[in-house]
């Protein structure tokens, strides 16, 4: 996975910002101020995204480069890897999934102003 090609997949989703709150090095994409994804942008060696708690499991238990969110609450959050032990494609759909989970869990009123 190339971080600019992830960095600009994730900033043509309806409402999502970018944004470095914790360091220079950590970079967090938003929607309705709220995280969806994060990863280190020197190493780029992984990509923490929010997950169902059961298909959190799921992915853990299929994918070795897929292990609870580092420094995030394990049961809702994965890490995956990004040297190449995960198929580009799936890293891009559990980005979507992340990014619906976290939309969906906005209030109407926040969601319907992100979507118009």
């Amino acid at each position: 996975m190339d971080i600019e090609l992830y960095r600009n997949y994730c900033l043509a989703k309806l409402g999502v910002t970018e944004e470095f709150p914790f360091d220079k090095r950590i970079l967090v994409f938003k929607v309705g101020r709220k995280i969806f994804s994060l990863m280190d942008i020197e190493s780029f060696d992984s990509i923490n995204l929010k997950c169902d708690p059961e298909k959190a499991i799921q992915l853990r238990e299929h994918h070795s480069g897929v292990i609870p969110g580092y420094h995030m609450n394990k049961r809702h959050w994965n890490t995956v890897s990004c040297d190449g032990s995960i198929a580009d494609k799936l890293i891009l759909e559990w980005t979507n999934d992340s990014y619906n989970l976290v939309l969906n869990s906005l209030p109407l009123r926040v969601r319907k102003e992100l979507l118009g």
